[in-house]
C-alpha cells in the first residue's frame, strides 16, 4: 500500500504558501523553523518531486508546488470537515461553523440571526467573520470559512450557492428634497454629483447602480464611503442622496434622521443574497438548514 503524505507536512506547506516565509510560516503553525522544514523536505522525497527551490536567501515554488499547494488545501478541508462530522456525529445544525459575511449585510443580520441559532440550535457554534467578498471567497476556498453569505450574482469559484431572497434598494434622500421627486424617482432630477456610494471594495454600489438600471454616471459624487453608515450621513447633511438597501433600513439605519426612503425607478430594483458552500462539502444538510434560518430574516425570502 502506498504511504500517504501526513496531513502535518501538508499543514506546514499551506502555512509556507500563506506567509512566503520560513519563519513566520512555523510561528503560524507553531512549531520550530526547523521542523517546519524538515517536514516539508519529507513530504518532497515522500512525493518524488521538488517543491520548492531554495538558496541561501530566498525561495520559490515551483510549478508542481504550487499544484501541490491547491491539492493539499483540498485534503485538508476534507480531512477538517470529517473530524466536525465526526464530532457532531453526522448530525444536523451541531458543532462549530463558520460563517463570513460581507459589511453591507452583517450588522443588519448576524445579530437577530446568531438570536434565533441559540433559541432554535444551541448545539451550533456560530462562529462570525466579516470582511468583503473577495476575501471571504478567499477564505472559503482555503478552507478557513464554512460558508459566506453575500450578495448576488458573484463567481461562484467552483462552490455552490443557495438563493436565500431579494433585499430591495431604495432610494435615500433628505426630506425637504423628497418633495420634489415622485416615485419611482427620476434620476434626471438630481443635482450633478449628488449620489454617494460605497468604495469599489463594496459590491453593494455596483449591485444598486445595475439594479436601479442608472446610466447617468455624472449624477455619482467621486467621494466614496466605507459603511452604509457614513452614506447616511452623508445624505443627512443634505450633502445628497444614495442607495441603502431595505434590510438596512427594517433593521433602523434611519432612525434619528431627517431621511426618507423612496422607490427607485429600474425594474425590480433589489440584490439577491445567497450563501455560498464548497461543492465538497460534507455538512450540505446542514447549510440548507442554515439557509431556511437566514432566509426568514430577508425582506423577501425566495430560498430556492
Amino acid at each position: 500500500m502506498t504511504k500517504l503524505p501526513s496531513l502535518k507536512n501538508l499543514s506546514y506547506l499551506l502555512a509556507l504558501h500563506q506567509h512566503q516565509h520560513f519563519n513566520r510560516a512555523a510561528q503560524a503553525c507553531h512549531v520550530s523553523q526547523s521542523t517546519l522544514s524538515s517536514g516539508i523536505q519529507n513530504l518532497e522525497e515522500q512525493l518524488a518531486c521538488q517543491l520548492i527551490e531554495r538558496d541561501h536567501k530566498s525561495f520559490l515554488f515551483t510549478a508542481m508546488g504550487e499544484e501541490i499547494v491547491e491539492q493539499a488545501r483540498t485534503i485538508l478541508t476534507s480531512a477538517e470537515e470529517l473530524v466536525n462530522f465526526s464530532l457532531s456525529q453526522g448530525k444536523q445544525m451541531e458543532g462549530p461553523l463558520r460563517l463570513g459575511c460581507i459589511p453591507t449585510i452583517a450588522p443588519f443580520l448576524l445579530g437577530a440571526l446568531s438570536k434565533l441559532i441559540q433559541r432554535d440550535y444551541p448545539k451550533l457554534q456560530l462562529h462570525l467573520c466579516e470582511d468583503t467578498t473577495t476575501n471571504l471567497m478567499n477564505q472559503l476556498r482555503n478552507g478557513e470559512l464554512d460558508v459566506v453569505l453575500l450578495a448576488l450574482p458573484v463567481d461562484l469559484q467552483g462552490n455552490q450557492a443557495y438563493v436565500l431572497g431579494r433585499d430591495p434598494f431604495k432610494l435615500v434622500v433628505h426630506k425637504s428634497q423628497a418633495a420634489a421627486l415622485k416615485e419611482p424617482v427620476n434620476y434626471g432630477l438630481l443635482p450633478d454629483h449628488s449620489l454617494f456610494l460605497l468604495e469599489r471594495e463594496h459590491c453593494l454600489s455596483g449591485h444598486a447602480v445595475n439594479a436601479c438600471e442608472m446610466a447617468d454616471s455624472v449624477k455619482i459624487n467621486p467621494f466614496t464611503a466605507t459603511s452604509l453608515h457614513s452614506l447616511v450621513q452623508m445624505a443627512d447633511a443634505r450633502q445628497g442622496a444614495t442607495f441603502l438597501p431595505q434590510l438596512a433600513i427594517d433593521r433602523g439605519i434611519l432612525n434619528d434622521t431627517d431621511l426618507v426612503a423612496l422607490r427607485p425607478s429600474g425594474r425590480e430594483a433589489s440584490r439577491e443574497i445567497g450563501l455560498v458552500y464548497r461543492a465538497t462539502t460534507t455538512r450540505r444538510q446542514t447549510f440548507r438548514k442554515l439557509a431556511e434560518a437566514i432566509a426568514t430574516l430577508l425582506p423577501v425570502p425566495t430560498l430556492r
